[in-house]
């Protein structure tokens, strides 16, 4: 790897926040980009040899949404679906300790496999908890909203 992509990679905003010239230049581009929408919701850009060269809807709201992100003053990842993570990576992406994802992936709540060993959980995994995590969250504070409306009831 060169020194410069080097720096550039460590300068990343997957590494640090984003300065305030970069969130003002991520609103303005979100901003052009949403408005640069076609009816079906693609962006279309004159190609290498002019001609139209379309984005479909799908990858056109990722960008945008990237932009917006950033934009807010968030620090981004972009994360492919095959990746393996550590187990720091994974619990910042859960918004817990390390500490604690090592129990829930002793307590086998989370599949992992071991590289030497470290611990690696794939991404999808990482999700799939998350997502069983936020249900099993909304639920309980459903239940807890239903039990306050029958004590007020009363």
């Amino acid at each position: 790897m060169s020194v410069a992509l080097e720096k550039s990679t460590a300068d990343a905003l997957d590494h640090r926040l984003p300065t305030p010239e970069e969130i003002d230049n991520a609103s303005a581009a979100a901003a052009a980009l949403a408005s640069s929408l076609d009816a079906n919701g693609e962006l279309v850009f004159a190609g290498p040899e002019g001609n139209a060269l379309h984005i479909a809807p799908a990858i056109s709201g990722l960008m945008i949404d990237l932009l917006t992100k950033v934009a807010s003053g968030n620090m981004v990842t972009l994360v492919p679906t095959g990746t393996d993570l550590t187990t720091a990576q994974a619990a910042s992406m859960l918004n817990i300790s390390r500490p604690f994802l090592t129990k829930l992936l002793k307590r086998g709540d989370i599949d992992h496999f071991k590289v030497g060993t470290h611990r690696r959980i794939k991404f999808k995994d990482v999700m799939a908890y998350k997502e069983k995590r936020d249900a099993e969250q909304s639920a309980a504070l459903d239940e807890l909203a239903a039990l306050g409306q029958e004590i007020d009831a009363l």
